[in-house]
């Protein structure tokens, strides 16, 4: 594997955002590691995000530990997301945003596989991802075609 720096990614425009989202695609979480923070307006997700930049080949890909968080979130809803069972795995597929119509606030929309769907409010687009050093092999690629029971 190639040896690849851990990101330090800063979004504050949807062009930015849409890098976040291109280094978070086939990313998985669990659904107990949703944390919204209304006191401080920040939402965050600790992902074990699959590290496409590395060049991944069949048999030899690798994830790293990273944190994904959202500051001045005013509201979060969510649609076929629920904490009920905190060891349930989602897989994040996408993150976009919609400026509102007054700038500078709109809607992040964080995309899951299965439709789940988190909509965050914001006042203004405000979004880091962070890689840890913990990054392990795996030799499971990221597959979105359709599983066999």
């Amino acid at each position: 594997m190639a040896d690849t720096n851990p990101l330090r990614l800063l979004a504050e425009t949807a062009e930015d955002l849409e890098v976040i989202s291109a280094a978070i695609q086939d990313s998985v979480v669990k659904a107990g590691n949703l944390k919204y923070e209304a006191r401080r307006n920040r939402f965050a997700l600790e992902i074990n995000r699959f590290r496409w930049e590395a060049g991944a080949k069949r048999g030899d890909g690798e994830r790293v530990r990273a944190l994904l968080a959202f500051d001045g979130v005013l509201n979060v809803k969510t649609r076929a997301v629920t904490k009920t069972d905190p060891e349930m795995i989602l897989s994040l597929l996408q993150v976009s945003f919609t400026p509102a119509d007054e700038p500078p606030g709109g809607k992040i929309t964080l995309l899951f596989a299965g439709d789940g769907e988190i909509v965050l409010d914001v006042e203004v687009l405000d979004a880091t991802l962070l890689d840890s050093d913990y990054v392990w092999p795996t030799r499971r690629l990221p597959s979105h075609e359709r599983r066999r029971r």
